[in-house]
């Protein structure tokens, strides 16, 4: 599958959209590519105009969409492919290749299902899914199981896939291609000078959703010593971010591109801190050169909440805490 036809992706992050971009440049998609991000997300906007700004591949247009309506028998791109608007659409029209790229660790988590016994829906890790839903994961998995087998499934990921998983998927007849986000590093980073605080720390969504206790993690956050330069998630509670925003020697900044783009130009003497994110990986990749430690910090048992079993814990942890692989 190389330069062949042409290709509607349906992104609904910034990660997944710059993914898209990615997949183009690396040749996976049809010289013709539109890419349709979800209507009334702020985050997606700012990322397509960043990236436009940037000079996409040729070929390439992003456009907002308020549906996913793609032709039949194109190449499908997908980021979500647990969105039960993308599920649907796939059912009812079948595309006659799949690409599926980053969506966070959610892309670990499909590559587990999908070489799990057959049958296994498709449902996100704390999803409690109605009958009516699991039916459509399972159609799902069937339908990507079945591409697979026939040589029309690829993924295309930046994550470190262990190698026992990797394997598997391939037996599966899916294409795992690697990539190091070739086409952002060969873009200029002007567009986004470094902060000047010598350690910046990326924001979680895991207190929003209720899996660490927010005074724990805002304790540690303050522990740190200033100055520090504050990189929200996009899911981040408004009202938490305040609080960051009030504490003195702490700088909020823009987080609605991804990091990956923002903080490509950081240097020597700066230091990047995280929790459990995929940014980690991400962020190795692109500042392995530049003499930039990405550090993720492991979650406390104290910490979780009720609401994080430990499986959910593990898949969190263990590959945000791991290295590439070479």
């Amino acid at each position: 599958m190389r330069e062949q036809g042409s290709a509607v992706a349906w992104v609904e992050s910034p990660l997944q959209l710059l993914c898209a971009v990615e997949a183009r440049h690396a040749g996976l998609l049809g010289p013709g590519v539109r890419v349709l991000a979800r209507a009334g997300l702020p985050a997606l906007n700012t990322t397509g105009a960043e990236l436009a700004a940037l000079g996409l591949p040729a070929g390439l247009t992003i456009e907002t969409a308020g549906a996913l309506r793609p032709p039949r028998r194109a190449t499908w791109v997908l980021g979500d492919a647990f969105s039960g608007r993308a599920q649907l659409a796939a059912l009812v029209a079948a595309p006659a290749r799949t690409v599926v790229v980053d969506d966070g660790l959610a892309t670990v988590r499909l590559l587990e299902l999908l070489t799990s016994r057959p049958g296994t829906p498709l449902v996100r890790a704390r999803a409690v899914p109605s009958r009516p839903r699991r039916m459509l994961g399972a159609a799902a998995g069937l339908r990507l199981r079945a591409a697979a087998r026939a040589g029309r499934l690829t993924f295309f990921t930046a994550l470190p896939v262990p190698a026992p998983l990797a394997a598997a998927v391939r037996a599966t007849g899916a294409e795992l291609v690697r990539h190091d986000f070739p086409w952002l590093r060969g873009r200029p980073a002007a567009g986004h000078p470094r902060p000047a605080e010598s350690t910046v720390v990326l924001g979680t969504s895991l207190v929003r959703d209720g899996l660490i206790h927010r005074d724990r993690y805002l304790s540690w956050l303050f522990a740190l010593g200033v100055p520090l330069a504050y990189y929200p998630h996009r899911r981040e509670d408004p009202r938490d971010l305040e609080k960051v925003r009030a504490h003195p020697g702490v700088t909020v900044y823009d987080g609605r591109a991804p990091v990956e783009m923002t903080l490509r130009g950081l240097g020597p003497g700066q230091r990047v801190l995280s929790l459990p994110s995929t940014a980690v990986t991400s962020l190795r990749v692109l500042l392995a050169g530049r003499g930039v430690p990405v550090q993720a910090v492991e979650v406390p048992d104290d910490w979780w909440t009720a609401s994080a079993p430990g499986s959910l814990r593990s898949h969190l942890q263990i590959f945000a805490l791991e290295r590439p692989s070479p």
